[in-house]
């Protein structure tokens, strides 16, 4: 329930991390201006005793963020990709959020196996180890099926796990809605919205039914991609609860020095691990949208294995297509064709100057090239951006956030590998490549015969449009125009014209 309750769930969560220690850590290491952090912590110190007390053998924002829940551990993963947002230190104290939190009894995990899949552990795994991996939503055990001996990894969602995410959501919901009414220059960024998305995706992480089927679908779509893997889901054997996937074997990949020490080439996996989330992006409009290192892998021969499929990403052909465009418009640096594809794809009101616009974007993209990567501060680039998004009125796409986020997750992941990597130059063989597939005239001329097709299977149906549109122009008070029912009825008849030369002409091809 979204009700007011909810402002105690907030309070706490302010009083959490003032307890820990928190509040100080993090403000300081993400350069809050010295203002706003005097001011949180004048807030935070009064409710100090509420706060959840946490285990103290943890850093101080691991701590926090551990205490309060689920939906707060989701948070810390991210940040723990961006040690230039939060600094060396803090995010290699949150990569323990990844997979290292505590587990819960292996008894526990047995039974829900026997409650969801209607046979006892012995009888289904010839082995079923102590948990491998723990993270905020389940765990992992290492097993071997008893009918072929194969490996295999069981992941078991947490006891109430479900109830845990609901309580923090709801409490974003009302945060969100409080943020709105008292700052009505925050809703162009709909953070209602955001949350509401938020939701959505969590709710399909809970399933794991729904996993299982998005790693099928992912392992089909990237069967080809040289030097990576997708470990296959053994369906009779996952559930709403339980989930059963082929075992995968190698490095984390946020354990750079193994790697390292294995022989792989990092810069090598940097570019790779960056080119790949392109490619499945614009080329299957379907992504992994929680690569972090913890659910990364280097296998023996130097692929990158990939897996935990709770969360993933689609996006249709037209928003790839308005993406890769903006995306080779700041590698050329023709900021002029940004803002174009900004305005003709509705991201900022027309009622806003192109050329001020596009001055704005070259602003934001001419420091990144040309410089030392290690030298781009991605905290007061993300700043000046947020900026440039509140002069020209832009709101927030929530079909572009799970985009956004693994885009920066991914960066973050690739800059462990390599501090010096340039995401840009990386990037542009593969946008480029994406480019002269899909925009351009043989992109057109595909576009005409899927066009073609629909038309095709409704034409059948043609006459009967044509009189039904007859029908209401005529019965229609007051009639219209000849002109616009002629203009119907020619729609009509074109598109059957058009539906069936194109059928032709798909026929022929």
């Amino acid at each position: 329930m979204r009700g007011p309750h909810n402002i105690w769930r907030l309070i706490r969560t302010g009083a959490t991390f003032e307890r820990t220690g928190a509040m100080k850590v993090a403000l300081e290491a993400m350069e809050v201006p010295p203002r706003l952090r005097l001011a949180a912590r004048i807030f935070g110190w009064p409710f100090k005793f509420l706060g959840y007390r946490g285990d103290p053998a943890q850093p101080p924002v691991t701590r926090a963020l551990t205490a309060l829940g689920p939906a707060y551990i989701k948070f810390g993963q991210v940040l723990s990709t961006r040690p230039d947002v939060v600094g060396e230190e803090l995010s290699d104290q949150l990569r323990v959020l990844q997979d290292k939190l505590p587990p819960f009894p292996t008894k526990v995990a047995k039974q829900t196996v026997a409650d969801e899949l209607g046979q006892s552990v012995e009888a289904l795994f010839s082995e079923f180890s102590e948990p491998v991996a723990a993270a905020s939503i389940a765990q992992v055990h290492r097993a071997r099926l008893a009918e072929t001996g194969e490996e295999v990894a069981v992941k078991v969602l947490r006891p109430g796990i479900e109830r845990a995410f609901q309580r923090d959501i709801d409490a974003f919901h009302f945060a969100a809605g409080l943020i709105e009414a008292l700052s009505p220059a925050s809703r162009r960024l709909r953070p209602s919205d955001v949350i509401s998305h938020f939701e959505s995706v969590v709710t399909g992480e809970l399933d794991l039914r729904l996993e299982s089927s998005s790693a099928s679908e992912f392992a089909a779509n990237t069967e080809k991609d040289e030097g990576f893997q997708v470990p296959k889901p053994v369906w009779n054997l996952s559930s709403r609860r339980v989930m059963t996937l082929g075992w995968a074997e190698g490095i984390p990949l946020g354990d750079v020095a193994a790697i390292r020490a294995a022989g792989h080439d990092c810069v090598a996996l940097s570019e790779r691990v960056l080119q790949l989330f392109l490619n499945h992006a614009l080329r299957d409009g379907y992504f992994h949208a929680d690569m972090h290192q913890g659910n990364l892998k280097v296998a023996a021969n130097g692929d990158i294995i990939a897996y935990d499929f709770g969360i993933m990403g689609s996006i249709d052909e037209y928003t790839r297509r308005v993406y890769a465009e903006i995306l080779i418009g700041f590698i050329r640096k023709d900021y002029r064709r940004v803002a174009e594809v900004h305005f003709e794809a509705g991201y900022v009101p027309r009622d806003r100057d192109v050329d001020e616009f596009a001055r704005a974007l070259r602003a934001v993209g001419e420091p990144i090239f040309g410089m030392d990567a290690t030298r781009i501060s991605m905290a007061r680039l993300l700043s000046y951006l947020f900026e440039v998004t509140e002069r020209f009125g832009m709101e927030t796409r929530t079909e572009l956030i799970l985009l956004q986020r693994t885009m920066v997750v991914v960066e973050g992941v690739a800059r462990s590998l390599n501090a010096n990597i340039n995401m840009w130059q990386v990037a542009r063989p593969v946008v480029e490549l994406y480019i002269r597939e899909n925009i351009g005239p043989q992109a057109l001329l595909r576009d005409l015969l899927r066009t073609a097709r629909v038309l095709g299977r409704f034409g059948p149906r043609l006459p009967q449009i044509a009189e039904a549109l007859l029908v209401r122009q005529t019965e229609a008070p007051p009639p219209p125009p000849r002109r616009s029912l002629a203009g119907a009825v020619l729609l009509v008849l074109l598109g059957a014209a058009i539906a069936g030369g194109g059928v032709a002409l798909a026929a022929l091809l």
